[in-house]
Order: C-alpha cells, then structure tokens, then sequence
C-alpha cells in the first residue's frame, strides 16, 4: 500500500517538503491544484507524490504536449491529428459563448468540489482519482486552443481549463447515484505557450434531454482553478450527429441513439438551441479506433463570467 506523505511541523505551520500547507488541516494529498503544481517544482516533492499517481499527472500537465503524451496513456490512433502548433489562423476570434455549468459541475456550486483535490492537473481522465473505475467507451483525444481578446487575441498561455462530463450511460460521477464514489471524466489541463490543452478521455453518451456536450470552465491560471467564484468563462462543446451515430452503435452507449433522435435535433437542445457554431468542435477519426477533436476558445481575461446554474441533485 502507498503511504500517505506525512507533513512537517514547522514554526509557521504544517509543511511538505518546506512548502507551509494552503489547508493546514487536510492530509498533504488533499492540497489542491495549486500546491500541486508547487510541489513539482522540486524533484523530491514529485517523487513524493508519485506513489499516490499524483506525480505523472502533473509532470503531464506542466510540459509540451509533445511531451506529456509520453507520461500518460497513449491517445488512440485516428486517421488524422492535430496541426502540431497554433497560429493566429487557429484562434477563434469571437468570445466564447457563455453556458451554464449546471447541474453537476463539482466546481465549488452547492459546496461539492472536486477542484481542491490533489491529481485533478491530469490529461487522461478516464480513471478516478484514487484508483477506482476507469469508464469505458469509444477514446477520445480533445484540444482547445486557448486566446485572450484582452491581449490582441494572442495564444492564452497558463491558463487552465477544467473538463467534465458524463460517461457512456450518461452518468456523472460523483452526483449520480450508481458511481457517485467515482471521480473520473473530470480534470485541470494548463495551456502550454501555444494556448492548447491536450485531455485524453471518451465520447459522452447522450442523457435525455441534452445534446452530447462536454462542459469546460476557463481559469487564469492553475492556481486558481480551485472554486468556479474564479472561472473567466463557462461554455459546453458541442457534437456533430454523424459522428454520434457511429458511436451510439458501440454496446457502451446503450440508450444514446433513443435519447439523441427524441431530441430530434441540436437546435431543439435547451442550450444550443440560441447558437453552436463557437461550440461546435471539429473532429477526425472513427467510432472503432477512436476520435480526435479540436475546439478554438476565445475569451476574454479582463471578464468575470456569470455562473448561471447550481449544482442539481443526483441522478
């Protein structure tokens, strides 16, 4: 069994590794994103926290995206990849539109937050933070490109963005009640000096109600990705129907193709009904070897959005 980091008692308070605790009374893997990212600094810290599997997902984090693909699990194979660099004609050149975050954002909404706890600065997110499940489905790979309008819409480097969303049966974890013990399909990415962010997780599947989307809050830096009181935007990813429709075959998805034709279409969907064309990613690849994705996000870091849903119940 991996022991537990055991803090130091100093004059000034509880310390790990000589960095003073942010939550003196929580164990020294609870600390969150930003002593995380502390810890990494040095070599000690990381190597104290790779037993807990905190140390790889950070290392992952903080790197090229060159780079953090070695660290982690390989991203599935698909018939095309991503341009290897953004350039200005990569940017989107709109804001964002602005989205609700509800009902199960584990953000801090309704005091349930999954943002404080050590592990979350990850880029494979298929798996719980404490070894628990891994959810199944079709892979898939997903970049944003990050840029600021404040600064001439020029690549958002350091900022951090927070990914969510349901599993194949269109569960959330930690709200539904089936794997409410769960914390997989969420976790931090930091943009590196090109704005992107790289997450390797599955397809959605496609709940009642609600188109297949991914949802994703903007943060200014890792540091404060910790309470969504801090997010900079809130907006959701949209699906193309084609796409979903091969998917929706796999035997995981079992209930998303009835789901997705009694909604009918995108534009019937209670959020991208008002426009989806800022939402709408861009995808190459198929449902038997896996996709990868592409959104351009554009915002606007002299902002504070508006967080317009709480949290719901479980499901």
């Amino acid at each position: 069994m991996n022991r537990i980091p055991e803090p130091e008692q100093t004059p000034s308070g509880p310390a790990y590794e000589g960095r003073l605790l942010d939550r003196p009374d929580d164990e020294v893997v609870d600390q969150g994103a930003g002593f995380d990212l502390r810890t990494m600094v040095g070599r000690r810290g990381l190597l104290g926290l790779v037993g807990l599997g905190a140390g790889a997902t950070i290392l992952a984090a903080c790197t090229p995206q060159s780079e953090a693909a070695v660290t982690t699990t390989p991203s599935p194979t698909a018939s095309a990849t991503p341009t290897a660099s953004a350039s200005a004609a990569s940017f989107a050149t709109e804001e964002i539109p602005q989205e609700t975050n509800g009902p199960y954002p584990a953000d801090g909404t309704a005091n349930v937050n999954v943002l404080e706890r050590s592990g979350m600065l990850r880029s494979d997110i298929r798996s719980s933070l404490d070894g628990g499940a891994t959810a199944d489905g079709v892979p898939l790979t997903f970049t944003f490109t990050l840029s600021d309008l404040a600064n001439g819409n020029a690549a958002y480097a350091g900022a951090a963005v927070y990914i969510w969303h349901c599993d194949a049966q269109g569960l959330y974890s930690m709200y539904s009640d089936a794997i409410v013990n769960e914390t997989y399909l969420r976790g931090i990415q930091v943009a590196d000096a090109q704005g992107r962010v790289t997450f390797t997780t599955i397809v959605p599947g496609c709940y009642r109600g609600r188109w297949t989307h991914i949802h994703f809050e903007v943060y200014p830096d890792a540091a404060s990705a910790t309470n969504v009181s801090n997010q900079i935007a809130t907006s959701q990813v949209a699906f193309p129907k084609d796409m979903l429709d091969a998917v929706y075959r796999d035997s995981a998805y079992s209930g998303s193709t009835e789901n997705l034709a009694d909604l009918g279409s995108i534009d019937n969907d209670n959020v991208f009904s008002d426009g989806y064309a800022l939402e709408m990613a861009s995808f190459v690849g198929d449902a038997s070897t896996g996709y990868v994705g592409t959104l351009a996000v554009a915002v606007d870091a002299t902002t504070s959005a508006a967080v317009s849903s709480p949290g719901g119940p479980r499901s």
